[in-house]
């Protein structure tokens, strides 16, 4: 990236990953894209959970540094566990 180009974009946006990411997979997206999009996210220095809900197929796709991707089938909830203490994200009514 040019360093003009780089310049703007921080004007912009602050260039920060968050601790936690949640993706939502909707009708009109491709998985693929969006679990590169996760890995990309999980690359960063700083994010440590990443979530990619699946709706069409029930599934969420749990993105952790330097582990394999843990892909859960039909989960009635997901559970952050270490990462945010006590946060608990209810299926019912995504699926």
């Amino acid at each position: 990236m040019r360093q003009e180009a780089a310049f703007v974009l921080q004007k912009r946006f602050a260039l920060i990953c968050p601790d936690f990411v949640i993706e939502l997979h909707s009708a009109s997206d491709n998985l693929a894209p969006l679990q590169r999009k996760m890995e990309d996210y999980l690359a960063e220095p700083g994010c440590r959970l990443g979530w990619l809900i699946d709706r069409k197929h029930r599934r969420v796709y749990v993105y952790r540094p330097g582990q394999a991707v843990e892909c859960l089938e039909g989960p009635e909830q997901v559970i952050a566990e270490l990462e945010l203490a006590g946060f608990v994200l209810q299926l019912g009514q995504v699926w």
